[in-house]
């Protein structure tokens, strides 16, 4: 299985970018789907979480509101929709999933990570 995440770019305050993460391989009924950033000098930081066989969702108290994640299962997609995007969004952002059961908001409890794509948030 390998994932593919897409999407980034540059964005002005205020405005919206849509990250995608395709996939590759098997399908991932079992798994629970993440996104994850990283700025420079800093750890990586979780965002927020799908099931791939469900709806419940769960965001970082910062994105809240902002960002919106969403899978099709068709498509083997995985969404980020980033809204009213602020300079302190920006980072590289991972897709990552990890099997069902574990912590959902510590990166090291994922066991597939694509690689990232970078969000700058500036004017």
């Amino acid at each position: 299985v390998q994932l593919q995440a897409s999407g980034g770019g540059l964005a002005q305050p205020g405005g919206s970018l849509r990250l995608s993460c395709s996939i590759s391989g098997r399908t991932l009924n079992d798994y629970r789907m993440g996104w994850f950033r990283q700025a420079p000098g800093k750890e990586r930081e979780f965002v927020a979480a799908i099931y791939w066989s469900g709806d419940d969702t769960w965001y970082h108290d910062s994105v809240q509101g902002r960002f919106t994640i969403s899978r099709d299962n068709a498509q083997k997609t995985l969404y980020l929709q980033m809204n009213s995007l602020k300079p302190e969004d920006t980072a590289v952002y991972y897709c990552a999933a990890q099997r069902l059961g574990k912590p959902i908001r510590w990166a090291r409890e994922y066991d597939l990570w694509g690689q990232g794509t970078l969000v700058t948030v500036s004017s």
